[in-house]
């Protein structure tokens, strides 16, 4: 469960993707296993593919168990609802895991339902996810991504990843996440990342959105 006494917990952030569907964002914890397996189970076979290079409808126990093991600082989670749909769904999430306790690197991943790819929810939970990273002192994130996932690719590019290496399939490439960061504050046009930003940096005192 998530740590207790970060200022980064609770926060609820509510914008708009850029069709105008609402969502809201809160940060991913145990008591969600059965919304991040409904969310998962609602993929298609290609996008289960992509981000977990299966395309089996149910995933193991314990990859989901890994999954919802959150505690907010080794492993950072953010997830996100469309309040707007009918039961209110999960629709997207995003991870950042530390490889060792005290270190300053992990990996990233992120899924976001089908019918809501597109849209700009990706960065907004990315977003999320690197202010609370770079909070807890985890400062650059690898991310392995399936050479035939080109929306992933064009994503970590377009926020200033660099290509490390690539094997069976899989290419590998780094992330700063002050960089990142930087790069998401600079894009005034998204009002999703914005509303992201204002809310958790001011939060957490970090520099507001469109400072220096």
């Amino acid at each position: 469960m998530d740590a207790p006494g970060r200022p980064i917990d609770n926060i609820i952030v509510c914008s708009v993707l850029s069709d105008g569907t609402v969502v809201c964002l809160r940060t991913i914890t145990p008591d969600d296993e059965d919304l991040l397996r409904e969310g998962i189970a609602k993929l298609s076979a290609e996008s289960r593919y992509l981000r977990f290079f299966s395309p089996v409808a149910q995933l193991p126990d314990d990859v989901i168990e890994r999954l919802v093991d959150v505690d907010g600082h080794d492993h950072i989670a953010w997830g996100a609802i469309c309040t707007e749909c009918p039961g209110q769904p999960a629709i997207g999430a995003v991870h950042a895991v530390r490889y060792r306790h005290g270190g300053r690197a992990g990996e990233y991943s992120v899924a976001v339902l089908d019918e809501f790819q597109g849209k700009g929810l990706a960065r907004m939970m990315t977003a999320a996810l690197l202010v609370q990273c770079l909070a807890e002192g985890l400062t650059v994130l690898d991310v392995h991504i399936l050479s035939e996932n080109y929306a992933a690719t064009k994503l970590v590019k377009s926020l200033g990843a660099i290509w490390r290496t690539e094997g069976a399939g899989v290419a590998e490439y780094l992330l700063d996440v002050a960089g990142a960061i930087a790069v998401l504050r600079a894009d005034e046009g998204a009002r999703g990342v914005q509303d992201v930003l204002r809310t958790l940096e001011g939060e957490m005192g970090a520099p507001a959105v469109g400072a220096g």
